[in-house]
């Protein structure tokens, strides 16, 4: 047969075309693997596992991570001379618990390594940093020897990794990790391990910075994002965490564990809409476990309650609270679930609630939660619970704002429990001396327990405070209150110069005033009745 000179070279160009696409493919899998996207790493290195040792490695390890620990060591023993292969052996033994066993086989490998060779020694040393329970310093000694065979970035990173299990070593692992970035600025795995270490360092402007020039790096890595919303969650800025995880759901591979973190981080940013419907589709789409169950149930009745379906949340939070184990209930849950019976007017099941969360609760500061229940006691003109609540969050925390103090005593008067009320003002007064509200309502409650105004309990109070806020006061009922008072009790000592007094004061407000016109009757009875008509002060 004749070939011709010009068929011989598309053939060899169609060969190297093929063994270039496989290379490419491979290379992808192999991404896909570093960027924890498993799922879609097996989709691409199955095909390729039977004759390609490396693929198979990766395939493997992909095995390992899922749990399928015989499924891995069967691959791996596809190619048992291969250096790759037999460190996924070791790593087997190392995720059996089997830890002798890893680092011997580790051992052996390493020992393989020659002169110019440096791959048995960096692969001995792979399965010992992506592992538990190894020689970590050993994993080191052995990447240090292969750098100085071959100066590759793979190995800085592998020896990083490994410095990062070493107490002390951050330092070392940042130094290889900037090695490679340094020479290669694209190296988006790099840099994610840099702001990791850097955000471990609690330096987390540096760790953003390198976050973001992971994501400038490659734009398919999703493990900046992950990182990075795992770095506003921890501390507290959910809804940062929540806008970087949505790209990493888009890249990831969007795992049922992706979305679990996902809704979990709805949930935190207050998107509680979002959540709702993203866990009913959860719940009606995936197979979930009996605890992942539990949750999303929870966070369904929870986000239903905040985003106004009250009905469907408290059918959900019943369902939750049964199946829950009590022990998870945490005290949270039960204030939230409370939070719901407060705002279905169900006061009593709220209180119910919130007592159980509260005294679950020993470090939560209390001062919000009881307030919120106060106030919708108060709402509901159940001012006696109202104020029983105030009064909690008072004796909870003595150095709360001013305007508790005097809500506690307000109640207390309008539940008529009036010893109270004046001892709540007297603490308020003790506390707050310059707040002229708290003179006012001492004189008030003073005022209602001495009805008759006969005893003068209420005059000093009521003195201080019109000391203190003078006659142009801008609530004339409450001067007016004051003013009638002091005129019924003078009325009654017969002090008639300061019954005019008080009389002319209530008059500038209001001239046609029947209190006044009482009194002013009374004294102008013939003779002046020797025992005074029954006058009472108005409450």
């Amino acid at each position: 047969m004749k070939y011709s000179i010009k068929g011989v070279i598309v053939l060899v160009a169609l060969a190297f075309s093929i063994r270039a696409s496989a290379q490419q493919t491979l290379q992808d899998g192999i991404k896909m693997y570093q960027y924890n996207k498993w799922q879609s790493a097996e989709r691409i290195l199955e095909p390729l596992a039977a004759t390609d040792p490396k693929a198979n490695y990766y395939l493997g390890l992909c095995y390992i991570i899922e749990g399928k620990l015989e499924k891995a060591n069967t691959a791996f023993s596809k190619f048992p001379e291969d250096a790759a292969n037999i460190s996924g052996t070791a790593r087997v033994a190392f995720a059996q618990k089997n830890s002798a066993k890893g680092m011997q086989i580790a051992k052996d490998l390493a020992a393989k390594s020659k002169k110019k060779e440096w791959i048995q020694e960096k692969f001995a040393a792979d399965a010992i940093t992506y592992s538990e329970g190894g020689d970590y310093l050993q994993a080191v000694a052995w990447y240090k020897d292969a750098l100085t065979k071959a100066d590759e970035a793979e190995t800085h990173i592998g020896l990083g990794d490994a410095f990062r299990k070493v107490p002390g070593g951050g330092g070392e692992a940042m130094t290889n990790y900037e090695s490679v970035t340094e020479k290669d600025n694209k190296n988006s795995l790099a840099y994610s391990r840099i702001g990791d270490l850097w955000y471990e360092a609690h330096n987390y402007q540096s760790a953003l910075d390198n976050y973001a020039k992971a994501k400038d790096a490659d734009n398919t890595n999703p493990l900046p994002y992950m990182a990075l919303a795992d770095a506003y969650a921890r501390s507290g800025k959910f809804k940062l965490a929540l806008e970087n995880i949505q790209p990493y759901i888009k890249l990831s591979d969007n795992t049922l564990a992706d979305k679990m973190k996902y809704l979990r981080l709805m949930y935190l940013a207050q998107s509680y809409c979002d959540a709702a419907k993203y866990a009913q589709d959860l719940m009606s789409g995936q197979s979930l476990s009996g605890d992942e169950k539990i949750e999303v149930t929870g966070i369904t009745g929870f986000s239903q309650a905040e985003c106004g379906d009250s009905m469907l949340a408290l059918q959900n939070l019943h369902t939750y609270f049964h199946i829950v184990n009590p022990s998870k209930i945490t005290p949270g849950a039960y204030i939230q679930f409370g939070k719901l019976f407060l705002k279905m007017g169900m006061l009593d099941s709220a209180g119910y609630y919130y007592n159980k969360g509260i005294a679950d609760d020993t470090a939560r500061n209390k001062t919000d939660i009881y307030r919120t229940i106060a106030e919708a006691f108060k709402a509901k003109k159940d001012y006696c619970k109202s104020a029983d609540w105030y009064n909690n969050l008072v004796k909870a925390n003595p150095e709360t704002q001013p305007s508790d103090y005097v809500w506690r005593g307000i109640m207390f008067y309008y539940c008529k429990d009036l010893d109270k009320a004046l001892k709540s003002f007297q603490e308020f007064v003790a506390k707050y001396p310059d707040q002229p509200s708290g003179a006012y309502w001492l004189g008030r409650s003073a005022a209602a327990i001495d009805s008759d105004a006969t005893t003068g309990g209420a005059v000093d109070y009521y003195k201080k405070w019109l000391d203190k806020i003078g006659p142009n006061y801008e609530k004339k009922n409450d001067l007016k209150g004051a003013y009638e008072y002091l005129m019924y009790y003078y009325y009654n000592k017969k002090d008639k110069e300061n019954i005019k007094v008080y009389m002319d004061k209530i008059r500038e407000i209001d001239p046609n005033n029947k209190s006044a016109k009482e009194i002013e009757d009374a004294e102008k009875a013939a003779g002046a009745p020797k025992k005074a008509a029954p006058a009472k002060a108005k409450k």
